[in-house]
Parts: structure tokens; sequence; C-alpha cells
């Protein structure tokens, strides 16, 4: 064993290396991209590490190598679940052979998601049993144990971190390479009565399935991280998992051995028998977690199975926030509640309820009011120039622009304002076929990264053309997946083991489907690029047009854009048009800060006295 200074996501990724894994597979998707990547930076030599095309196929493609016996991880974050989620919910019916682990990070507030649903919530809809660690070490412990119940139990289990255990870094313990497990697949036996699922063999999977779990239930009670710390005779506890766990031990400090804490490590299927010799001895217990009231519901439901006189708080009773993240501070304001309501008289927490507050709320009074600083597409981003060059060809006329999950999302803000609706990765095409099959007279657009593309748009495309839509694909190609840390796709020409491949070509794609008209452009050639908008647009049927510049982030740019100061007249016109965040005024004329600006020659080609330089000086010479 050795120490080491990891992110919990590496934290997981080498936990997973050290129980053997055999196979990763994922899509990335914050919080829960690093994982993958680090298994693929210090994989063993039987590991195999591959970014799927989207979280389905990922499933399925760590299904297969778990039918072998392989030892499989899957990564995602919690709404790419719900791509997963059609084999998942066959595959617990079939179970697996080797070890399967589905990481899904879940995102509380949530910080880079559409939106807070819970894993834990969907464990129990999926009946998958669920390890929910509290740590960066916990993690990288609790990776290797859910390998041995997964196997042991010949099912997946989900491991479900969040973003502060995800992202947050500490120095754990981990072991030496020649420590590590080493997993030897069996590889795949036929048999049609495992492997093919029937009506009939279903019915006989539920059964088990429900069986099973209560045998995990009662494993999970003697699961040693599952804990009950009852240091004293009170009648009051804390119930709680996850990174609230951490904050509920912070926020307590040395008043934690006054309390009855429930450590809750396994949500589902949750750990009755421990839960009920920890309610029996309690009055009131106080449940600390983060979006669905999961430990509360199952505490709750246990209280009146068992006939228990004790009374439950938490989400549903309005002692913790119902939605958002949690933080030290909120939780120790909920447990401040919860012992005052009980009568309970804490020194700390009294202060806090009486002084402390209201220091702490004069100091902070006195600090300087923050700058909001509103995410923006990057300056030079191939992006900003497709949205401004569809949006000039389109001016005037009755237009909605469907746009979908990446950078380009960024696309809604002023002044661009050129996406009308967001929902999901793919959605795009659908919802602007729904809206010509609605209103016929409305020129329907559909926006989608090259990424995304691959991941979930091509079925969109099938549909418009099979089902005669009249609509423009606009594919946004910047060769990378650019919003999660660009990762390659099958579009860029390499894997993640480092192969170098044939590229995926997304023209030949589209006229393979059935399109006419597909047209690659520059966004940056702006009077080109409108002329071309507008024409493919007139023409009737579904018609795509690839815009396609790298992405300023991973291919820098030495140039830089100069004003004549002289020539400006102050029209502002560069920054009301286009909003690139290199641009700025002062003393009223605008001026281009070189620190930002990559010479992408778009607020020339907009600027109506040609006050601003071409863009071929290096930067520092303007």
């Amino acid at each position: 064993m050795h120490k080491e200074f990891r992110m919990g996501n590496e934290a997981i990724a080498l936990g997973a290396i050290a129980a053997g894994v055999n196979l990763i597979s994922g899509y990335p998707g914050t919080p829960s991209t690093e994982v993958l990547e680090t298994v693929a930076k210090n994989r063993t030599n039987d590991c195999y590490v591959e970014w799927s095309v989207n979280e389905k196929v990922a499933m399925e493609v760590a299904a297969g190598a778990a039918y072998s016996g392989a030892r499989v991880m899957v990564t995602m974050k919690q709404v790419g679940l719900n791509v997963a989620s059609d084999p998942l919910m066959s595959l617990e019916y079939v179970g697996v052979k080797g070890g399967m682990v589905i990481l899904v990070a879940d995102d509380p507030g949530p910080i880079s998601s559409q939106t807070e649903q819970d894993t834990r919530t969907f464990a129990a809809f999926s009946k998958v049993p669920c390890f929910d660690p509290t740590s960066a070490q916990e993690a990288y412990e609790m990776v290797q144990e859910a390998f041995e119940y997964s196997e042991k139990y010949k099912t997946p289990v989900f491991l479900r971190p969040t973003t502060r255990v995800c992202h947050g870094y500490a120095t754990i313990e981990v072991k030496d390479a020649a420590e590590y497990k080493k997993n030897e697949s069996e590889g795949f036996v036929k048999d049609s009565k495992r492997w093919v699922i029937f009506p009939k063999l279903s019915f006989q999977a539920h059964r088990n399935i429900e069986k099973r779990n209560v045998e995990l239930g009662d494993a999970f009670s003697e699961y040693d991280r599952n804990v009950v710390s009852r240091k004293t005779e009170t009648r009051f506890g804390i119930a709680t998992g996850g990174i609230n766990y951490t904050y509920t031990m912070e926020a307590l400090g040395d008043d934690a051995e006054k309390i009855a804490i429930f450590k809750v490590a396994t949500p589902f299927p949750f750990p009755e028998r421990k839960a009920v010799e920890y309610l029996e001895q309690l009055d009131a217990v106080l449940c600390v977690e983060e979006l669905d009231p999961v430990i509360e519901r199952a505490l709750t439901y246990i209280a009146g199975k068992y006939h228990l006189p004790v009374k439950i708080y938490g989400k549903l009773t309005g002692h913790v926030a119902a939605s958002g993240e949690n933080t030290i501070d909120s939780v120790k304001d909920s447990i401040t509640q919860f012992l005052l309501d009980q009568g309970i008289a804490v020194d700390r927490y009294k202060a806090l309820t009486a002084g402390e507050k209201n220091n702490q709320s004069e100091e902070l009074a006195e600090m300087p009011e923050l700058p909001v600083r509103p995410p923006v597409l990057c300056a030079g981003c191939p992006h900003r120039a497709s949205f401004y060059d569809v949006k000039c060809a389109m001016k005037g006329k009755k237009t909605i622009f469907c746009g979908d999950i990446g950078c380009y999302t960024l696309g809604n803000a002023m002044p661009l304002d050129m996406v009308d609706t967001c929902l999901c990765m793919g959605a795009g095409l659908g919802i602007a076929q729904g809206v010509y099959h609605t209103e016929p007279d409305t020129t329907c657009f559909a926006f989608v990264g090259d990424s995304t593309f691959f991941a979930s748009a091509i079925p969109g495309v099938v549909n418009a053309v099979y089902n005669q839509a009249d609509m423009t694909l606009i594919v946004l190609d910047n060769s990378t997946t650019a919003m999660t840390g660009h990762q390659p796709h099958p579009g860029t020409g390499h894997t993640m083991m480092g192969d170098i491949v044939n590229k995926i070509d997304i023209v030949g794609i589209l006229k393979g489907i059935g399109l006419k008209t597909v047209e690659t452009i520059n966004p940056f050639e702006h009077e080109a690029a409108v002329q071309t908008v507008a024409r493919v647009a007139a023409e009737p049927g579904v018609k795509a047009i690839i815009f396609k510049s790298p992405c300023i982030a991973i291919t820098k740019s030495s140039r830089c854009m100069h004003i004549d100061t002289d020539a400006c007249i102050g029209c502002q016109k560069c920054i009301r048009e286009i909003g690139c965040p290199a641009l700025y005024t002062f003393e009223g004329k605008v001026c281009i800060d070189e620190s930002l600006c990559t010479g992408c020659t778009l607020c020339s080609q907009l600027c109506p006295v040609h006050a601003i330089g071409d863009g071929q000086e290096e930067r520092g010479q303007a």
C-alpha cells in the first residue's frame, strides 16, 4: 500500500483497476468523465477501454463482456442513465457472470446538468443494488467491494458518487500493483435459458430478483460500511449517507458523540435489520440527504412496519431542503433546527442560532459583491459564427431554432438568442419535426454537435426522412467532444486505446440515410455561409449543413485582431451582434482583449467602416 493525492473520480478508477477490471466503457459527462480517462492512463495490459457512442451502447458492450466472465465498469452521469435504461432494465433480469459496476455520478445543484434526478431512486425502480460512497477513500475501497457483491449475486450494481465526491481531492491509501486482483474471464458459454430473455423466463427472473434483494438487504445489514455510531444514551439520531455524512460529521464536530449516527452506504436494498436496531432506542431521527428523501422514506416505512414510536424528520417535513445541493452550513442549520425542535440544549447550536449567525451576517455584509459571470462561448468559438450565419440568413422569417446539449447550448444567450428549445441529447431533431408537422409555415432548424450526432441524432434524421419532414439539420462539427473535456468520438479518427482508425464520415452517413443536399462550409466565411444557409433552407425536405471548424480550445491561434481607433466610429455593432468576450469598450471606442482574441476575423467582417484588422498580424504586433 502507498498514499496518493487524488480526485474522487481518480480514486474510483484506481479502485476498479485494483479490482481487476477487464473492460470499461462509457460516454463522457460531468461529473463522471475522469473515471474512464484515469483507467485509460493507468490500465493494466488486460484492460480494454472505450468511449462508446452513447450510454446505451456502453451498457451493451459491458454486458457482453460480463456475460463472458469479465469484470466490467460502465461510466456515465445521471441523465446518461436514462439513455442506458433500456438495456439495463432487461439486464437486471438476465443477470451477469462477471462483476459489473455501473458508475453513475449524480449532480446535486445541479452544477452541470439538466436535472437533479437521484440514482438511488432509480436503483429501487430498476431493482439494482446501489453503493453510495462518502469520500474519495471510501469510493476507492467501495468499488472493489461492489465488484465482489456483483459477482456473488450475479447482478449489475450501481456506484453512485455525487459531484463533491467525484471532484473532491484527498490523500488516499491505494494498493501497489502487486496487490491488484487479476481476473481471468471464462469466456461466453452458450445457454439460451440464461442469456435469452423470454416472457416465461422474465417472470421467474423477477421472482428471483425480489428474493435476492431481501437477502441482500440482510447482507447489507452486516456490511461494515453501514455503520451505527451510538456513544451515549441519546434518544435522538441523524441518518445520512454519501457526501452528506461527511457534511454531518463536520457540522457536528465534537457534538457527534451526543447524537446517534446511522451512515447508510447501501440505500438499496436498504439494510432493514440494521435500521431496526438503530431506530428501536430513539425518539426522533433527522435524515440528511440530497435530492430524493430515500433514507427518510425507508426509515418511515420501517418505523411503521415494526410499530416503532420514533419520529422521522427530513425533506418531507421541511427540515432539509427539498432540492438543490447541501453544504456544511445548510446541514448545520438543519441539525440546529432539529435539535431545537427536540428541546436539546447543545451549546454549539444555541450559539449558532444566536450571536454567531448575526456575527457571520455582519461580516458577510461587509464583503464586496462578487461579479456575475454567466457562461459564454469562448472567444473565437466557431459555434458563435455558425449561429450568427444562420441568424443573418433567416432574418425576418418565421423560424424555430432547436438546440441540444453541449457548448452550443450557450447560443441561447444574448445577443445571439439562437436556441429556442433544449431538452436532451439529440432531441432537437424530433422537436423540429413536431413543430413542422404542426406549423408547416415555420422554417425549422435543428442544431447538433458532431459528438452528439453519433451519440443520439442519427435515428432522428432517419425519422425525418422517412416521415417527410421539412427541416434543416445544422451539424456544428468542431472535431471533438468539447464540453466534457475534448474526448474522441467516431468522427475524430482515434480511440481511447490510442488507436488511429478511419474517421466515420458524417456526410456519408447523411447521404446514406437519404439526404440529397448536404453541404459543408466554414462558419468564419460569413457572407458565403449566409448565402449557403438561405439557399439550402429554401429547399424542400430534409437537408443538412455542416459547419466545420476546429474547437479553439484544442487548435490554438497565435493571431490577434486589431482596431484602428481613428477609424472606429463607436457604433459597437461588433459587440451588439455577436457578443464575443474579447470585445469591450473604453472611452467610447471598441477595444480587443489580446489575451482572449484568436483572430477568427468574424468581427472584422461585421464592421461597417472596416476599422478592425484582418487578423493576419501576430499577437502583440497590432
